[in-house]
């Protein structure tokens, strides 16, 4: 799935691209939503939370009979698991994805917006958010980041191992693969210690909001230095290729979950990371 720092990204430029903007046509491709017309509706704005998309929209002025009861704002809530995105377009513009992968086209006078491949895609009113983005835990890159609660949440389970607790969207949100692998590089814990053996917890989560912080432009990188074309991390992805600190074989494992049955790839440096006993 993507990390936190890519979906931030997209909100931005969805919501550059779109807030203020009436919507002249929709095309929901899912079932549960063909029918809804969002035509006259204004996009009030778009933003992150942990991995998930929401999409706010108001809508015009209704007064006929039963309109008090209508909903008068909707959000459009996105998930893009491993294989969507969204692409904005000029109005008309030739898609550069394949037709058949679209799940929504919104457009206005100035953009057409389409999200192919979406993971999730549903309509409901914003006033129920909670109900769909409630569980998460506090949003590393959001404006209500709550670090004491971030680490009340993870410290609950003491015996769940530190890398398997990162990815647990309803302790902190936000941290994908490579944040989960280099923070806990940076701080010389290999990722299946146990969340209650951790010497300094409040240390990991502290790097994985400052890397997710840094990487909100182009060119992402957790190493120090110039960015440059190619990412640059410490350990993520780097299987068989020297440390950059001490010069050992980074190593690639499988580390499973509380009841076994969830296996993630992992990252580390057997010198600078090693294995809990």
């Amino acid at each position: 799935m993507p990390e936190g720092d890519s979906i931030w990204r997209a909100a931005h430029r969805l919501h550059e691209a779109l807030a203020g903007q009436v919507i002249t046509a929709s095309d929901f491709r899912v079932p549960r939503f063909a029918t809804l017309d969002l035509a006259g509706w204004t996009m009030a704005g778009v933003v992150p939370r942990g991995k998930h998309l929401l999409m706010r929209l108001t809508g015009p002025e209704d007064t006929g009979p039963g309109a008090s009861r209508k909903p008068r704002a909707l959000t459009i809530h996105s998930h893009l698991k491993m294989e969507g995105n969204w692409m904005i377009y000029p109005p008309g513009g030739r898609w550069t994805k394949p037709g058949h992968t679209a799940r929504c086209v919104l457009r206005t006078s100035t953009a057409d917006a389409v999200g192919f491949s979406l993971g999730i895609l549903e309509v409901v009113p914003t006033a129920d958010e909670d109900k769909i983005v409630g569980h998460l835990g506090p949003d590393l890159l959001g404006p209500d980041w709550d670090e004491e609660e971030a680490l009340r949440r993870l410290k609950a389970e003491p015996d769940v191992t530190v890398g398997f607790a990162l990815l647990d969207q309803r302790k902190l949100a936000g941290i994908g693969n490579i944040y989960r692998c280099d923070s806990c590089f940076l701080s010389g814990v290999h990722p299946a210690l146990p969340v209650g053996q951790v010497p300094d917890l409040t240390k990991i989560v502290r790097d994985a909001k400052r890397l997710l912080g840094e990487n909100l432009g182009p060119g992402r990188r957790t190493t120090l230095g110039p960015r440059a074309l190619r990412p640059g991390y410490w350990v993520y992805g780097r299987e068989r290729q020297p440390c950059r600190r001490c010069g050992a074989t980074i190593r690639r494992g499988l580390l499973a979950g509380p009841d076994g049955t969830e296996e993630r790839d992992i990252y580390f440096c057997p010198r600078c990371q090693p294995a809990p006993s």
